[in-house]
């Protein structure tokens, strides 16, 4: 049975009205019931005041020229900007902005060969980088749990991804800013919730459709309707 929606709950990805008419855009814009920028108004005296904290204030600061460097032609008006850096690009030039000297790097074996250029692009650009594999530390999957039938290899040893370990490690060498690079769903959530440092994506893992998960997405209506 399909959960039934409060009306009251936040829904802004289900918001009808066009993004220059509406309330968090527009001071006097138009908002749905559940509207958070209209019924959060704790929350948002809390965010701010969160952003003020000295660690918080340069990092959103930095986050947000950062955004803005990323288009072109602005000068032309906003219908005539466009795209200009790559997300790797991105990523370094954030982390030179905070003068981050050591930066985290945690990959899935799959990805092993983009790993290697990922590290080799960030050295480039005078960073160090402590980089960590998800099969760190080697351990079989029967610790937790696992039956052979819920291995991918059936039939043969299986080592477990660690992203505690990953997480543990890139504290031990005190990196400043991590980057994911294709972590396994639910691994990649147990790295946030250990590592120390401020973490990024870089990307995201998707086996099926070679690690671009919106494919899926703005094919929902297509190839993909039996998603729906």
């Amino acid at each position: 049975m399909k959960k039934l929606m409060n009306k009251n709950e936040p829904n802004c990805a289900l918001c009808s009205f066009a993004i220059a008419d509406r309330l968090c855009r527009n001071m006097d814009g138009k908002f749905p019931q559940g509207c958070p920028t209209a019924n959060k108004e704790e929350c948002l005296k809390k965010a701010l005041t969160e952003y003020e904290k000295p660690e918080n204030f340069n990092f959103t600061k930095q986050a947000s020229i950062q955004e803005g460097e990323g288009y072109d032609q602005k000068e032309l008006g906003y219908e005539h900007v466009r795209p200009i850096k790559p997300r790797i690009l991105e990523i370094a030039e954030f982390a030179q902005k905070m003068n981050y000297k050591l930066l985290g790097l945690v990959f899935c074996m799959g990805l092993r060969k983009e790993a290697k250029i990922v590290e080799k692009f960030f050295l480039s650009r005078d960073f160090q980088v402590a980089s960590v594999i998800c099969k760190v530390g080697g351990v079989l999957k029967e610790k937790i749990g696992i039956k052979d039938e819920q291995k991918i290899a059936i039939g043969y040893p299986e080592v477990m991804c660690n992203p505690i370990m990953q997480a543990f490690v890139l504290n031990d060498e005190k990196t400043e800013f991590n980057v994911l690079l294709g972590l396994c769903v639910g691994h990649d959530s147990l790295f946030f919730k250990y590592a120390d440092a401020p973490c990024t994506v870089l990307a995201v893992k998707d086996r099926l459709l070679g690690h671009n998960p919106l494919a899926a997405v703005y094919n929902i209506d297509g190839y993909y309707r039996s998603l729906k």
